[in-house]
């Protein structure tokens, strides 16, 4: 679907990757930037995959991923292409979301994505930025009206892999966390040597000593997609028990998420890259007994630690969790992988482990009346949560509240 009302230049259904753009500076109106809005992914399929080729757009972003997405959740889709003439420049798939007071249209999948880039091809560096910010925010606003109340582009990164990115030319606050990676070096030991390599190491060996007591352990990656469904269940039933176990909301428990994720492992093995089930499964007394899963991503030389769960009934003393990333890791260093991330959220694990922290921001763009006291509302909210996580004391105090509190619910909803 194209908005009619909107759409000024006709979409094509055939990739542009590879057409020169026009200057955009010195062009006669008609070759300014125009949009049109579409509902049904398929019509872009040649489009967005040639946007997939660009490594700087996040995999989250990605054809298959939001396809997967889309398909567990039944969203309502909305993708806004850009172009210049027949120079595709850039896709933003939304989906809305539908609350008591106002409609979102969210980057779709932001809930569970870590790094949200939309979809750019690299000439957007050549439209002048007066141009490109019009078009981001009077362009979007006249094309989303009709659908939504707000726009809410979330965790987007002002700089990703040394460069600008072109969602930062738009006013916005920072997200309450930042994301954190890793550099790999060509091999372990370069990559160690950006660490405390020598505590690292020490780590290593005392973990595997206390797993040698246990009869020893196998680091193992799905092979196949029994194995990966077998293995994702594992994570699910870990993660659950760890996060009942401190009084904390599951959010995988929803079935349209695991739904979601079942169906990346589908498409891992059709040919995407899209969730590799790592884990550590012992041997001995144990054999079999899986103590860490985590599951990977991967686009080019970037991967993302999607999620990750570890046992605490065996071996808890073990660190399996550490000792899951160093194998992975040690893996990803001779297979041409230059970026180890672990995810957005601030974890001492994390920290240990990175050297490079991405600090990512939040754009609101009210489209009515109600959006203006949504966008209000939004950064109200970000403000207080950024707030309460640099007060430490707080932060922990608030912390404890709430595993109070939704334990007192479980226990009132088992009686």
């Amino acid at each position: 679907m194209a908005n009619p009302d909107f759409t000024l230049a006709s979409p094509s259904r055939q990739s542009t990757r590879n057409r020169p753009i026009r200057p955009v500076a010195q062009s006669r109106h008609a070759d300014r930037i125009t949009l049109s809005v579409h509902r049904d992914m398929v019509e872009l399929e040649a489009d967005w995959r040639a946007l997939d080729a660009n490594t700087l757009n996040s995999l989250h972003q990605s054809f298959d991923w939001c396809a997967a997405w889309k398909s567990a959740h039944e969203s309502q889709l909305l993708v806004v292409r850009g172009a210049v003439g027949e120079q595709l420049l850039f896709l933003l798939p939304f989906e809305i979301e539908r609350g008591r007071f106002f409609r979102i249209a969210r980057l779709i999948a932001t809930g569970h994505s870590n790094l949200n880039t939309g979809l750019f091809a690299a000439e957007i560096e050549r439209v002048p930025r007066d141009e490109l910010i019009r078009v981001l925010t009077e362009g979007i606003r006249r094309a989303l009206r009709g659908y939504a109340d707000v726009v809410a582009l979330e965790k987007t990164p002002a700089f990703w892999r040394g460069l600008p990115h072109p969602l930062a030319a738009l006013p916005g606050i920072s997200n309450p966390n930042a994301s954190f990676q890793l550099g790999l070096a060509g091999n372990m030991e370069r990559t160690l040597a950006q660490l405390n390599a020598k505590r690292r190491r020490k780590k290593m060996r005392l973990c595997e000593r206390r797993l040698a007591e246990l009869g020893g352990y196998d680091y193992v990656i799905a092979r196949e997609p029994a194995e990966a469904h077998t293995l994702l269940e594992t994570f699910f039933r870990q993660k659950t028990a760890r996060l009942e176990a401190q009084g904390l909301p599951d959010v995988f428990d929803k079935s349209a998420t695991r739904a979601f994720f079942r169906l990346l492992i589908d498409q891992q093995y059709a040919g995407d890259r899209l969730l590799e089930l790592n884990v550590i499964r012992l041997k001995g007394d144990h054999q079999g007994k899986i103590i860490a899963v985590s599951g990977l991503s991967r686009k080019g030389d970037h991967v993302i630690c999607q999620f990750g769960s570890i046992d605490d009934e065996i071996a808890a003393d073990s660190s399996p969790g550490e000792l899951l990333f160093y194998r992975v890791i040690e893996r990803l260093c001779g297979e041409g992988v230059a970026l180890f991330d672990f995810g957005i959220g601030d974890q001492p694990y994390k920290r240990s482990w990175c050297t490079m922290e991405t600090p990512l921001r939040d754009i609101t763009l009210p489209l009515t009346l109600r959006g203006y006291a949504a966008a209000g509302l939004h950064r109200a909210v970000v403000r207080a949560k950024r707030a309460i996580k640099a007060n430490r004391s707080l932060y922990r105090f608030l912390q404890r509240r709430r595993r109070q509190v939704l334990r007192a619910t479980a226990e009132i909803g088992g009686n």
